[in-house]
Formats: C-alpha cells, structure tokens, sequence
C-alpha cells in the first residue's frame, strides 16, 4: 500500500535464505488512543475495523505468502503445527511450520517473542515466553516439536520486558529455580525488597540445557521504550507487536 510507513525490525541472526522473519513495532497502523497504532491484536479492546485494516497492511508491506496463524494465546506450552489450521482459531501458545508459505506468529506486549528456525531452513516457529510460559515449559514444548537436533536449531529474542523493570516476587523467582538451580544469575534484588528478573537470561538458560547454543537478539526493553513498544505492563490498556516467521515459498532451503 502506497506511503505506508509501517516500521518494523527485521532479525540479525545467520537464518537460512529460505527463512524470512520480522517483528512489528507500534507505528504504522491506523489504529487510535492507547493502541496507536499497529495493534495487531483482536482480544484487547481496540476497534475491530482498526485491528483488521493493520493486519492487511501488515501482509501487503511485508509480502507475506498468506495470513499469519493468529493463535489464541493461553500463556500455557501447547505447540500448534502450523499448515491447515483456522488462522483465526486455533488455541495454542507457539507454532511451528513445515511447510512453505505457512507465516507463524506470536503477539506480545512485554512477554519474550522467540523465533526459530533450523539450519536446513525445513522448519520454522514462533513462541511467546512470559514467565508462566516459560515456568510451564512452553521452549521446551517448542524445541521437541520442531524435530531437529538442537546443535541445528538458531534461535532470535525479540523485544520483551528489559532485566531493569521486570519486578517479580519470590513466588516467581523460586518457579525457575526449582527447574534450574544454577539460574541465579538472572535474579537480583529490587530496592522494593522483590527480584529483578532477566526473562532474556531465564531463557537463554532454558535453552542451553536442552542443548540449543545459538541465540541471538534479546537486546531491547518495552516498557522503557514508549516510542517503538507497546507494553501491558507500562500502560496496562494497550496493542500488541506481531513477531512472524516463515519460509518464502520462492526460496530453496540450503542444507
């Protein structure tokens, strides 16, 4: 669409030529007031009209080979596979795709997009990992679904809650510790007498113990970044950012 100025960040990381990925900012949508205004999400209060026209800029600007699978998030670890489901329907917290064409997506407004892929560039997903996902195992959920070996997986951190704000209580802390003793790193205390937490560490920690070394992002901050970042935890009512990945049925995996 003609003079869109739809922003969003396009991965750094060595993904195959087949594998095309990209998570949205806030700007370049239509949307209004607090969900100014790419709001991809349909379930947070914002006009339907509104959330229907960003999707199909959303689609046109970035060529998409069809329309995201926009699952219905539960903060829970079940895996969808993508290719024949209802792209409106489907229950689930992360997807992976085979099949070319097929565009996984997670939205998120704090919570920890990952994107990930394998080195063939054969298979594709997308996980939204805030701290119950992550506590209930939803990486772990993601990397078994994805049938590679986890030396061949690569793997990207979008933009999420940065290690400075995320206030958790000892509730929280103690979740990951108990999966992962050694985790303390990723825990320090706030002057409110409650923990910092890192969920860029938390899951880097997760995946180097199921065997997954190479990560790459996990550099950005929503909620002290108002401009580029929607954040449920910075303003409560508010839009949702889509990171999306897919294999570009024009491209051929390269093994």
């Amino acid at each position: 669409m003609q003079g869109v100025a739809l922003d969003w960040i396009e991965p750094d990381w060595p993904a195959p030529a087949a594998v095309r990925a990209a998570c949205t900012l806030r700007s370049g949508g239509v949307s209004r007031g607090p969900y100014t205004s790419l709001n991809l999400a349909d379930h947070v209060g914002d006009d339907p009209s509104c959330v229907a026209q960003n999707r199909a800029l959303l689609r046109d600007v970035l060529d998409l080979p069809g329309d995201p699978l926009w699952l219905r998030q539960v903060h829970g670890c079940d895996v969808a596979m993508g290719g024949g489901l209802d792209p409106d329907g489907c229950v689930a917290d992360a997807s992976v795709a085979t099949g070319p064409g097929v565009v996984c997506a997670v939205l998120t407004a704090d919570c920890l997009p990952l994107l990930l892929c394998d080195r063939a560039g054969t298979r594709v997903a997308a996980v939204p990992a805030g701290w119950r996902g992550l506590a209930a195992g939803v990486v772990e959920a993601a990397v078994a679904r994805m049938q590679a070996a986890p030396e061949d997986l690569l793997v990207w951190l979008g933009p999420a809650i940065g290690p400075d704000v995320f206030e958790v209580g000892d509730e929280v802390r103690e979740a990951f510790l108990s999966h992962d003793p050694g985790g303390t790193a990723a825990f320090r205390p706030s002057p409110a007498g409650r923990w910092l937490a890192d969920i860029y560490l938390v899951a880097r920690r997760r995946l180097e113990l199921l065997g997954v070394g190479q990560v790459w992002g996990g550099d950005y901050c929503t909620v002290s970044d108002p401009d580029r970042f929607f954040s449920y935890r910075r303003d409560g009512v508010t839009g949702r950012m889509a990171s999306l990945i897919w294999r570009n049925p024009s491209s051929v995996p390269v093994g």
